[in-house]
């Protein structure tokens, strides 16, 4: 007789799929992009995004949070679209009251004088 153990099938235990982290961040960096770091916010939750989306796909479903990652990348490029706009516009407006400001300066460099 041999004294042997009954082994049991081996199972697995099924486990809840956990946020990305990247896409966390990146919808953090999303909103903080419109109240801490206007410009480089905007950059990382874009960059951030697109890491957290890519390692959700490749995670075969233990990753979750594309929602967050998604947000982050339009929070993301929203700003850096009103950033370009308002560039743009600041842009226009030096350029068509290029004499009004030299006047200005001129004013003040007389009356120093």
């Amino acid at each position: 007789m041999t004294d042997q153990i009954p082994q049991q099938p081996y199972t697995s235990i099924p486990t809840q799929p956990k946020d990305s982290t990247m896409a966390l961040l990146s919808l953090i960096f999303g909103i903080g992009a419109y109240f801490i770091l206007p410009f480089i916010g905007a950059i990382a939750a874009i960059i951030l995004g697109h890491l957290g989306k890519n390692e959700i796909k490749k995670s075969a479903g233990m990753l979750k949070g594309n929602g967050m990652a998604t947000w982050g990348l339009v929070l993301g490029y929203v700003q850096i679209g009103l950033f370009v706009l308002s560039v743009c516009v600041v842009t226009i407006i030096v350029l068509t009251s290029g004499s009004a400001i030299s006047d200005v300066f001129n004013d003040i460099n007389s009356s120093m004088y």
